[in-house]
């Protein structure tokens, strides 16, 4: 059980800190795209600017996104042999394609980097659509992998062995187009919201430039746009989860008991041994419309499956209400943003708004973070759901527990470094040749 911990522990903490680079490492190119695409079509200067002013962090997360994802695939052999040995013929293929895109990627990365004296700014523009959609690729067959072990598929248990494998059936396995449409999104979301906090933090300071306000409305405009779109993938997941995934359900919503007609309950604390949730607040019937589309459903509760197959409520219902809670944030300050830039017709500087942009910033990466908590605490007990645990899935070499120590003091310090790094100046658009804040 130690080796079990520990392990979960040092593969989560690796995972949590690589979400937040691969996260960026997916919005910031949209962002370069939807930049280089304004200034080409309006012949506007400022948003090449602004988008060479995002070199610097694109390049640099990409770099440290590649470490990361490099450690985790030593982990996984580490760490989950038998998870591997039993996954390895049927997850493989995504992982080795998300190599070829991975490669595409910083090809034009690194063409629209160096082409600035080179390249028409027509050819700059194009090389952002190859990044933007070999960043988004590269995403959907990670997600892949993962939504296989939720839902997987492609293959026959012989003698508790995998036969009969079809590769292409378990990369487009039932829970990979919500998840990856899902994750996509909300990755685009929280990176224009990250950028939105550092343009706010930056006009707090007194620094304010037409290309910073642009820089501002663009990214908001970004993040508002994808924030309703993610609201509406994440309902088309949750209801999939309903149907397919009923354990993980009751543990989300911290549903114990089966009933018909089940209220959603919001917020508080379950107690397993009671069967209650402590200072939650209950919508009644919201739940069986919102898992099957009518008021008066049959809700599975955590009571009608064995209590070794389910989730622990107390680790997926609090991250729930979070990743939801996260949204409703971002969506106030981004209505209150939009009202004021409609009502003053200028980018709002009053300090109300910029503190609620900058409050909103990290909560698209808290939502992602909190969304992947969800997925992972809710699939537990196991590592493939209904043929491995996750405690068969681990490898029983001890020691673990010193690396993991280890590893949490690295992956701190590269996040330090990388911060003073990114923030050490300010967040302007810089002109060709310049860094993200500013710096030469």
């Amino acid at each position: 059980m130690d080796n079990l911990l520990s392990a979960r522990a040092l593969m989560g903490i690796s995972l949590a800190f690589h979400i937040i680079y691969a996260t960026i490492g997916i919005g910031l190119p949209f962002m370069l795209m939807m930049a280089e695409g304004l200034s080409l079509s309006s012949g506007d200067d400022s948003y090449h600017r602004i988008a060479r002013g995002w070199i610097r962090p694109a390049a640099v997360l990409f770099a440290v996104g590649a470490v990361s994802g490099t450690i985790l695939s030593f982990e996984l052999g580490l760490l989950w042999p038998r998870f591997m040995e039993f996954s390895g013929p049927l997850v493989g293929f995504a992982f080795s394609m998300e190599g070829f895109a991975f490669f595409t990627e910083a090809i034009f990365l690194a063409l629209y980097s160096y082409g600035e004296r080179r390249l028409s700014r027509r050819a700059i523009f194009l090389c952002t659509i190859p990044l933007t959609v070999a960043a988004a690729t590269s995403a959907l067959f990670v997600i892949s992998a993962n939504s296989w072990m939720n839902t997987p598929a492609g293959f026959r248990l012989v003698n508790g062995v995998p036969a009969q494998v079809q590769p292409l059936k378990a990369f487009f396995n039932p829970a990979w187009p919500h998840q990856a449409l899902h994750g996509t999104i909300a990755a685009y979301v929280a990176t224009a919201f990250a950028l939105s906090g550092m343009y706010a933090w930056r006009f707090l300071r007194g620094r304010i430039d037409e290309d910073g306000k642009r820089a501002l409305t663009l990214s908001l405009a970004v993040g508002t746009i994808c924030l309703p779109l993610m609201f509406l993938s994440g309902d088309w997941a949750a209801y999939f989860v309903a149907q397919h995934e009923k354990p993980k359900l009751a543990a989300m919503e911290a549903h114990f008991k089966t009933s018909r007609g089940a209220p959603l309950v919001m917020g508080g604390w379950p107690d397993p041994a009671t069967g209650e949730v402590h200072f939650g607040l209950e919508v009644p019937k919201l739940l069986s419309f919102l898992a099957h589309r009518d008021l008066n459903a049959v809700v599975e509760g955590l009571d009608a499956f064995p209590a070794s197959d389910v989730p622990d409520p107390r680790l997926v219902h609090p991250f729930f209400d979070l990743m939801v809670g996260s949204f409703f944030v971002m969506f106030v300050a981004a209505c209150r943003f939009w009202w004021r830039r409609l009502r003053h017709r200028e980018v709002p500087l009053d300090k109300w708004s910029l503190w609620s942009l900058l409050f909103a910033g990290p909560f698209g990466m808290i939502a992602l973070e909190a969304g992947w908590m969800v997925t992972e605490f809710g699939r537990q007990p196991w590592v493939v759901v209904g043929f491995l645990r996750t405690e068969q899935g681990v490898t029983v070499s001890p020691g673990i527990g010193p690396i993991f120590l280890l590893f949490l003091l690295v992956y701190l310090a590269l996040t330090a470094g990388l911060l003073k790094l990114l923030l050490g100046g300010e967040p302007a658009g810089g002109g060709p040749g310049e860094g993200p804040y500013g710096a030469p």
